[in-house]
């Protein structure tokens, strides 16, 4: 697997106050990589340094298994990391052969990207028209104009309704899934868990957690169940290793897993005891409930 990027130890000082403290993680080619963490945790610091508009003040990174120089690698990349910023009263697709003519590229790729982010339609309107999620579109096609290897983005939905936000979080995977890798920071548990197959967690700008999203704790998952003689299939999963935590709410019985089991697995072991299943399902612990634990933890 390709390496794109690796970070280093990487420490970040203001004054007093450290940003970024002995951060490490890889990216790989081809996933979609969330930097995770409160406001304050150091995500936009993370990408400034990586980007080299932010000094670090030590650690290292490099681009591309470090056979590249930051300067090349760059030109490999796309960023978005302020707010989106055009001429007003320009359209969109002046407004993209303006960034042609400064990133020195070809103008070809402009109806491609423009088609891609949904706004081809609207590319003579000028750009003081746009709602605030059609201009965070065009600073995403703006960003791919170069047909980057990977693409950065900082807090993409933030301040969008809700249909804004669908349709950024559409875009990104649409992207992904052509082959681009994609590094975003995100406050939020949904948008890491919806779009992005690996997490970084960051708090107070060091790392407590860096791997797949499925990975995070490692979990197996719950049991929702329900049955006519409850407090029976209660003693009955008391006894049996493979579950921890027991939960009974409502009427439904949640049983958490220590270690994997099917469903079938559970429904034949409880009917060969006598008991019948009137709700069976199996889910999994939502990201939510997997970085609270690991936070409460540390």
């Amino acid at each position: 697997m390709e390496t794109i990027l690796t970070v280093q130890n990487l420490t970040k000082k203001f004054g007093f106050l450290t940003a970024v403290k002995d951060l490490s993680f890889t990216i790989e080619k081809g996933n979609v990589y969330g930097i995770l963490g409160p406001n304050g945790s150091g995500k936009s610091t993370t990408l400034g340094i990586i980007l080299n508009v932010v000094n670090r003040t030590a650690g290292d990174f490099s681009w591309f298994n470090g056979n590249t120089s930051t300067h090349e690698a760059l030109k490999k990349v796309g960023a978005i990391i302020e707010r989106p910023n055009f001429y007003p009263y320009m359209s969109a697709i002046q407004n993209l052969k303006l960034v042609c003519k400064i990133k020195e590229v070809s103008e070809t790729k402009i109806q491609e990207k423009l088609e891609l982010v949904g706004l081809w339609e609207r590319k003579d309107s000028k750009f003081k028209t746009y709602s605030l999620g059609m201009k965070q579109r065009l600073a995403i096609a703006s960003a791919l104009l170069n047909d980057p290897e990977i693409l950065i983005l900082d807090e993409p939905t933030n301040g969008l309704d809700p249909q804004g936000i669908h349709q950024i979080r559409q875009i990104i995977k649409k992207i992904a899934g052509q082959g681009t890798t994609i590094l975003l920071a995100s406050h939020l548990l949904d948008e890491v868990e919806k779009v992005c197959s690996h997490v970084v967690i960051l708090r107070k700008g060091e790392k407590l957690y860096s791997g797949p999203v499925d990975g995070m704790l490692a979990s197996h998952g719950f049991f929702e169940l329900r049955t006519t003689d409850m407090d029976k299939l209660e003693q009955l999963l008391d006894k049996n290793a493979s579950f921890g935590k027991i939960t009974r709410e409502n009427g439904t019985l949640t049983a958490f897993l220590k270690e994997e089991m099917q469903a079938e697995e559970l429904n034949k072991i409880l009917y060969e005891k006598g008991l019948v299943l009137s709700h069976l399902v199996k889910r999994k612990e939502s990201l939510e409930e997997q970085f609270l634990t690991l936070t409460k933890n540390n």
